[in-house]
C-alpha cells in the first residue's frame, strides 16, 4: 500500500511540474510578442493623414500618367472643327503683269478669219498674272469691247519671266448688222484680280483692220490654240 501511495505522490508531481513549465511558456510567448500556435490577433487599422491620401492619389514613380482622349472628331481644347488652312502666301504676293513688267502685241492670224490674237510676255524677273480679259478700245472709242464670258479659265494664267499668255479678239458680228469701220490703233488695259485697271498699252493695228464694234475678246490663255478655238 505504501507503495502504490508513492507512485501515486510522484505522479502527481510531475503533472504540477509540466503545468507550471505549460504556463511559465505561456507568459513568454506573450511578453515576447509570439502568438500562440492557433491562436488569432485582430489588427486595428493605422489611421490615414492628409499627407498619405495626397500620396494615394498622385502616380506611382515611374508609372505612366492616364491621359484624357478628345471625343472623336474633336481637338482638345477645340470646338469640334479641324483649324482652317492659311492662305497660300506665295499666290497672294504674285503681281499683276501690267506695261511695267510685260509687252503686249497684237498680230493677224489666218484662221479664223477676221480675228487679232493678243500675246503678253512677262519681261520682269519674277512671276506675274494675267487676270481676267484686257479692256480694249479700237482707235479713241469710249466703250470697252466685249468680254466673251464663255472663255473663262479654270484658273489663273500664271507667268514665269519669259512665258506668255494669249486672248483671241473676234473683230465682226453677225454680218449685216453693222457697217465695219477701219481703226488703225488699239488700247490694250491690263487689270488686276479685282478688275481694275493697272496700266494701258497703245498698239497699232495690222493694215486693213476693220471691226463693227460687235466682236469680243477672249480671256488670257495659256496657248494659242485655246485662245482662239471661239
Amino acid at each position: 500500500m505504501r507503495a502504490n501511495r508513492i507512485r501515486t505522490t510522484a505522479l502527481a508531481a510531475t503533472a504540477l511540474v509540466a503545468a507550471l513549465s505549460l504556463t511559465a511558456c505561456g507568459g513568454d510567448d506573450k511578453a515576447m510578442g509570439t502568438k500562440p500556435a492557433g491562436s488569432a490577433e485582430t489588427a486595428t487599422p493605422a489611421a490615414t493623414s492628409t499627407d498619405d491620401k495626397a500620396q494615394q492619389g498622385a502616380p506611382e514613380a515611374g508609372a505612366p500618367e492616364t491621359q484624357t482622349v478628345p471625343a472623336e472628331g474633336k481637338h482638345a481644347g477645340g470646338n469640334g472643327k479641324k483649324p482652317e488652312t492659311a492662305p497660300n502666301a506665295e499666290a497672294a504676293s504674285i503681281a499683276t503683269c501690267t506695261p511695267k513688267n510685260s509687252t503686249v502685241k497684237v498680230s493677224k492670224v489666218s484662221r479664223p478669219i477676221n480675228h487679232l490674237l493678243l500675246t503678253v510676255t512677262n519681261t520682269g524677273s519674277k512671276d506675274c498674272a494675267a487676270y481676267h480679259a484686257p479692256f480694249l478700245r479700237f482707235d479713241n472709242a469710249q466703250a470697252v469691247y466685249p468680254i466673251l464670258d464663255d472663255s473663262k479659265p479654270q484658273a489663273v494664267v500664271t507667268l514665269s519671266p519669259g512665258e506668255k499668255a494669249y486672248a483671241g479678239v473676234a473683230l465682226l458680228g453677225e454680218p449685216g448688222e453693222d457697217k465695219p469701220v477701219k481703226s488703225e490703233g488699239l488700247g490694250v488695259i491690263m487689270v488686276d484680280k479685282n478688275n481694275k485697271s493697272k496700266g494701258e498699252a497703245t498698239l497699232k493695228l495690222p493694215a486693213e483692220t476693220y471691226t463693227d464694234g460687235r466682236g469680243f475678246v477672249t480671256y488670257w490663255q495659256s496657248d494659242v490654240e485655246t485662245a482662239l478655238m471661239f
